[in-house]
């Protein structure tokens, strides 16, 4: 584990969404205290859809200056804007949209294109939006149940150019291209959220948290911010095989 990383395990999903969204909120206030905007990269998956409802609907849709926060992505399946499976849309239908976001705050990765065009399109969108060294102040990650993050995925990552921004990354389990951050764009990032749940996820927590570094097999070990915090968010099914020791806080159901 980094130096500057902290793991909070949550009773169940429903409070690991309610977390994730405080930390998105608390992260984005105290960056407008000294910044014009937020610059926030954004993640798929069942407890980003959780969290997205959360931050659009009251009390916390009022709690921040919503069109001074810019959305990125952290990864991207190779499919259109409209298609069930697209990161982007379920991130529109559930955030965006209710809350009105702008179209000039929004910048999605264009998965309809050819697969490396698109990730070459995206490394010039960070660098013309973020500068050459892309910095986020807040990114959001998930982990599935093989240990892969974003769409870096076991076995993969000896093929990735981490000199690159981004990348076409094949994923042979599911034949396909998928376009994602690379780690050292993730690990640039002031503020980076893994949040995971379930019990098909607590064999891989495990590994990562309590076993060897082997990167390879278990990708978001690759995850270690270069001077930026990380912070897990886990429920406790995720977390039910993890060797509780010093610094792991536990919150109860009522908190």
């Amino acid at each position: 584990m980094p130096v500057n990383s902290a793991i909070e395990i949550l009773p169940d999903e429903e409070h690991l969404a309610e977390a994730a969204a405080d930390r998105f909120i608390g992260i984005v206030e105290s960056t407008l205290r000294y910044r014009q905007v937020a610059d926030v990269a954004l993640a798929g998956g069942s407890t980003p859809r959780a969290m997205n409802v959360l931050l659009a609907s009251s009390p916390r849709r009022g709690a921040i200056p919503w069109n001074r926060v810019r959305f990125f992505f952290g990864d991207e399946r190779t499919v259109p804007p409209d298609d069930p499976e697209s990161n982007y849309r379920m991130t529109r239908e559930t955030l965006f949209e209710p809350l009105g976001i702008p179209a000039g705050n929004i910048f999605r990765m264009h998965g309809e294109d050819d697969p490396q065009a698109a990730a070459a399109a995206y490394a010039q969108v960070l660098v013309r939006e973020l500068g050459t060294r892309p910095r986020f102040d807040l990114l959001y990650l998930g982990m599935g149940p093989d240990g892969h993050t974003a769409s870096i995925f076991p076995g993969t990552y000896a093929g990735i150019d981490d000199t690159k921004l981004v990348v076409a990354n094949w994923v042979e389990k599911f034949n396909t291209w998928r376009i994602t951050l690379t780690p050292h764009v993730i690990n640039d990032a002031t503020h980076v959220v893994i949040t995971t749940g379930g019990s098909s996820k607590a064999d891989a927590v495990h590994a990562v948290l309590d076993g060897p570094a082997e990167p390879d097999t278990y990708p978001v070990q690759l995850v270690a911010p270069t001077d930026g915090e990380l912070h897990w968010f886990i429920d406790e099914a995720a977390g039910a095989k993890l060797v509780r020791r010093p610094g792991v806080a536990a919150r109860s159901s009522s908190a």
